[in-house]
């Protein structure tokens, strides 16, 4: 098993720089299994819904939808990301400083790793708090 950087799993997808682009595809093809982190997820769903790229909601579960698909891809628990993928989905939006928002993909990994995390130590998750009023649209998550 080999890890990946963002810059990596970005060029891959992305195919947006020549040179850089083709040695990430020659990388992976060289590999059987390919652990993408959940900071590595985290910080490419970042970067495509920023300015630059300006990926939806909607392109960002097909993006993660497609890393599923591949076999050579593997997540730190691939179960909590698809469980944190269907909470994005479906996060609904709320009212914050006037205008609407949603929970971004950050936030529902963030509540579905803790559960995983107390989960593994015997333990029932009790709440996730945040300050970040979409992400308190999230089961699990509310403020201090």
């Amino acid at each position: 098993m080999i890890a990946i950087d963002t810059n990596v799993l970005l060029r891959y997808l992305l195919d947006d720089e020549k040179v850089q682009s083709s040695k990430a595809r020659r990388l992976l093809r060289r590999h059987d299994s390919v652990l993408l982190t959940d900071t590595v997820l985290v910080e490419a769903v970042w970067t495509l819904t920023g300015k630059r790229y300006g990926l939806d909601r909607d392109d960002i579960c097909s993006v993660i939808n497609r890393l599923f698909e591949e076999p050579t891809f593997r997540f730190e628990h691939d179960q909590t990301v698809w469980r944190a993928l269907g909470d994005y989905r479906a996060a609904e939006a709320v009212k914050v400083g006037g205008r609407r928002k949603r929970a971004d993909f950050a936030d529902a990994l963030i509540v579905n790793k803790a559960r995983l995390v107390a989960e593994n130590a015997g333990e029932s998750l009790q709440r996730v708090y945040s300050f970040d009023a979409a992400a308190g649209a999230l089961a699990g998550i509310e403020p201090p």
